[in-house]
């Protein structure tokens, strides 16, 4: 079977299914050729030929070059022009493709098979010889940088520099043959073959790979490669190139956006070299004086119409590049639109409204990631402020940060805790992590559809694009806002606060208060759909009122971790729980534990008050005792003052008490077979509030977690100490309160042992974090220096702190359950590590067969939809 895969208006080997050997690109332009819609012939170089080239030492197999020669003949004989022809060529654009859009990380190189003598004769034809000359042109830049790596900014430059255009081909040429130590390809073969090898190549470039490691995709996996006859929008105004948005991007309203830049083509579009038209005399029209639609009707009308069908036949709200030649329209491209977060939720849901798809399919078109995103802040309306410039709201949300110029920088800024906001003349794919660390992205050049606003959105980033009336100088370090009225140039410097709004495009000096977005009813429709099929509960972690009432706005089913060290850090109470630690005596342990009793208590009756009947999983004390002491010697004096302790007795105690590896001390459980009376408060504190609420007519459902478990003995002892606390509690205030007890498996051999465990618990809990730790031998706290190097190696998949590592956490787990299971057939299951937000991670808990999982309150959301998806 051939690895070229052909496709003609009514007729494509392939459809939009097979995007893993056509890519996206080529799986989208079979899928139009087959439903009718025009677009230019072409065909597709598969992933398997990808494989072929990097296996045949990075050439193409002769087998192959064979055959696209053939396809080329057949283009050839559909066109009506020949490759190569000197006085009416066919020209082509060669674009590699993914199975999913890589924005800015794949090489594409159009107008090949184009040299002088050929642009010579195009211009004399279309009677247009500039509009020919800027081709040549921007086709040797383009060339040049896609196969040969050369700075596509440098040869624009050269090109803008030249006295006339004879004298910038020179140039170019000469520059180009520099570079590259040959003469740029007269032969249009020599063309499509060299930018084949690029397209390929591409796939293995360090943007290509970040993004495959941030997506989970596999280096094998391959790019295709999509070869198209060129149809021209530069030679006439009835011509053109536009994007188009079949809903608005940022909002999800029901209306075309986009641009159209008229006599011209995509990369110029692309580009931002002139201001293009809007689709819609409704949009904005940023300098010009019409638009598609008031000044070519009759093309608008077919534009809308193709709109139309497309989004029917996707049943998705869809991104769209065509080309219009002479009144002709073609549709080059369609995929699923990048979208902001609020757009995303209204899309899917609107798309059910209309009858286009089902709540099935909407809810795996929103990204739980998308969902947390919604939660951007938005400028408070009645907070005062300055604006000083103005752009194209490009992505929703307000952000403000200090201003830096490049990357680098706002990675380094953010890293040490600063808030950025990056600010270029336009941005590149070599600043998508700069842009993913600032809080916001401002640009003087692009437009909607430019690098910058896709990528924002992407990134759910606020980001104001084609701010004209800022001057950037990055050897200076600021920006300029020219004065209107005749005052002093405004001038912003390096690390000087901005606020910019993505909504309106205003650009603001100083910081700006901003408020949380309210939530309207489309979120609540796509989340009620979540809670529809998902099959795994969500609760939150969560410690305090506060966090309690949060998770319940946004739907958690419970407290699946309340972490109770956090109680005692507070200021007023730390002392006391230093007074305990410091204790020479048992009746001095008493007494401090007498007064921290009605503290602890009186957290409870505040937590449980508030979660009800929904279970809270309270988690005894965890963290090594030194943890609470003071580390340097003025702290250690005043706190020996405050206690009138020998400070050297204080600092003895201190010193007695650290530990070389704290994560694997003394801490968790052993913390209460050693101290068991710091156990019993807590119990006893618990208990005495749900009784207390109990008689108020309040039902509750208090569960205790043992952290930090390692064996059945060890479990028993403490379970003892539990269920003895809980009946004299009873006793004490005569009322009974039903308490389940639980293990935490967070050490090896507590999954290894689960079976012994399973029978003396209620329930586990994994705690991911301290288990992926464990099992990996690594230190969550120090494992940023290198894991970053392994993930990039390909010796781990993924971050195992961000997404259950399954080979080996993942095994201990599923042992864990099956045994635990075994032992106890009602065991309930959940997880309640930094895991039980990440979606990857949700998917393997619904694997498993676990109950729940336990996130942050501002997650329960995202979990809730992820739960869904992995249902689905």
């Amino acid at each position: 079977m051939t690895d070229i895969y052909r496709f003609s208006p009514g007729t494509a080997v392939g459809d939009a299914t097979m995007t893993a050997l056509l890519g996206l690109k080529g799986a989208s332009l079979a899928e139009l050729c087959r439903i009718g819609v025009k677009t230019p012939p072409g065909f597709t170089l598969t992933t398997e030929i990808c494989k072929q080239y990097f296996t045949s030492r990075r050439q193409l197999p002769e087998a192959v070059k064979t055959e696209v020669r053939q396809a080329i003949a057949a283009l050839e004989q559909q066109t009506g022009k020949r490759f190569g022809d000197a006085s009416d060529p066919l020209l082509v654009s060669v674009r590699a493709g993914a199975k999913v859009a890589m924005p800015g990380a794949l090489k594409s190189v159009i107008n090949v098979g184009l040299n002088e003598k050929a642009a010579r004769a195009l211009g004399k034809k279309h009677n247009d010889p500039e509009a020919t000359t800027n081709m040549y042109h921007r086709f040797i830049a383009a060339y040049g940088e896609a196969v040969y790596g050369m700075d596509r900014d440098e040869l624009d430059e050269l090109c803008s520099a030249a006295a006339d255009d004879d004298a910038a081909t020179l140039q170019l040429l000469a520059v180009f043959a520099k570079h590259a130590g040959r003469a740029f390809p007269e032969s249009a073969e020599d063309q499509l073959f060299g930018a084949i090898g690029a397209a390929f190549e591409s796939w293995r470039s360090p943007k290509a790979e970040r993004f495959r490691v941030a997506n989970g995709m596999h280096e094998d996996d391959g790019v295709a490669c999509t070869i198209q006859a060129m149809v021209y929008g530069c030679f006439s105004e009835t011509s053109g190139a536009g994007v188009l948005f079949t809903r608005d991007a940022n909002t999800g309203d029901k209306r075309i956006r986009g641009e159209f830049l008229q006599k011209g083509q995509g990369d110029e579009l692309r580009q931002g070299v002139r201001t293009p038209l809007p689709f819609t005399k409704a949009q904005p029209k940023f300098g010009v004086q019409t638009s598609v639609e008031e000044g070519l009707p009759k093309i608008f009308a077919e534009i809308v119409a193709v709109k139309d069908k497309l989004e029917a036949h996707f049943r998705d709200m869809l991104e769209i590049e065509l080309t219009v030649e002479n009144g002709e329209l073609y549709v080059l491209q369609t995929r699923a639109a990048t979208r902001s977060p609020r757009a995303a939720l209204k899309v899917a849901v609107d798309l059910v409204k209309e009858g286009i798809t089902d709540e099935r399919t909407a809810l795996l078109r929103v990204e739980p990631d998308q969902i947390e995103k919604l939660l951007h802040p938005n400028l408070d309306p009645e907070a005062k402020r300055r604006a000083i410039a103005k752009g194209l709201p490009a992505s929703p949300g307000a952000a403000s940060g200090a201003v830096v110029f490049n990357a680098e920088d706002a990675i380094h800024q953010t890293k040490a805790g600063r808030r950025v906001v990056l600010v270029r003349n336009e941005t590149t794919p070599e600043d998508i992590h700069g842009m993913n660390a600032a809080q916001g992205v401002l640009t003087a050049r692009g437009g909607m559809t430019s690098h910058s606003a896709v990528v924002a959105r992407g990134l759910g980033r606020s980001c104001v694009v084609g701010c004209s009336d800022i001057r950037v100088d990055y050897n200076q370090k600021i920006f300029t806002v020219p004065a209107k009225d005749g005052s002093s140039d405004t001038v912003v410097r390096e690390g000087d606060v901005i606020t910019i709004d993505g909504s309106t495009g205003e650009v603001i000096l100083g910081e700006v208060r901003t408020v949380m977005p309210q939530l309207g009813d489309d979120f609540t429709t796509l989340i009620g759909w979540a809670d529809k099929y998902r099959k795994l509960a969500v609760r939150a972690n969560a410690d305090t009122p506060k966090d309690a009432e949060v998770a319940l706005a946004f739907g958690a089913e419970g407290i699946g971790l309340c972490r109770t060290e956090h109680m005692f850090y507070r200021p007023e109470r730390v002392l006391a729980m230093r007074e305990l630690i410091l204790a020479r005596e048992d009746h001095e342990r008493k007494a401090v534990l007498k007064k921290l009793l009605p503290m602890q208590r009186g957290d409870f009756v505040q937590i449980l008050t508030i979660m009800r009947d929904k279970p809270v999983t309270v988690r005894l004390l965890d963290p090594p005792l030194h943890e609470f002491l003071p580390n340097s010697d003025e702290e250690v004096a005043d706190l020996a003052k405050a206690l009138g302790m020998p400070t050297k007795l204080v600092r003895q105690k201190r010193d007695a008490l650290r530990e070389m590896n704290p994560m694997l001390g003394h801490r968790g459980a052993r913390l209460g077979i050693t101290w068991p009376e710091l156990y019993q408060m807590q119990v006893r504190a618990l208990c005495e509030a749900a009784c207390e609420l109990k008689k108020k007519g309040i039902e509750t459902k208090p569960e205790i977690m043992v952290p930090l478990v390692m064996a059945r003995e060890e479990l028993a002892i403490l379970r003892k100490l539990v269920l003895e606390t809980i009946e004299q509690v009873s006793i004490d205030m005569h009322a009974e309160v039903k308490v389940r007890l639980g293990a935490m498996i967070e050490v090896p051999r507590a999954a290894l042992v689960a079976k012994e465990l399973g029978a003396l618990s209620d329930f586990f809990s994994f705690g991911t974090n301290d288990l992926t730790q464990a099992a990996l031998g690594v230190s969550r706290d120090d494992a940023g220096k290198f894991l970053g190097a392994y993930v990039d190696a390909g010796i781990l998949e993924r971050d195992p702190f961000v997404t259950i590592d399954r080979e080996g956490v993942g095994e201990l787990m599923r042992f864990a359950v099956e045994r635990g299971r075994a032992a106890n057939p009602t065991l309930e299951l959940g997880i309640c590590g930094e895991h039980g937000s990440d979606t990857r991670s949700i998917a393997f808990s619904v694997e498993l067969g676990l109950d729940y999982v336990s996130c942050s309150p501002y997650r329960v959301a995202a979990a809730r939809l992820a739960a869904a998806r992995a249902a689905l």
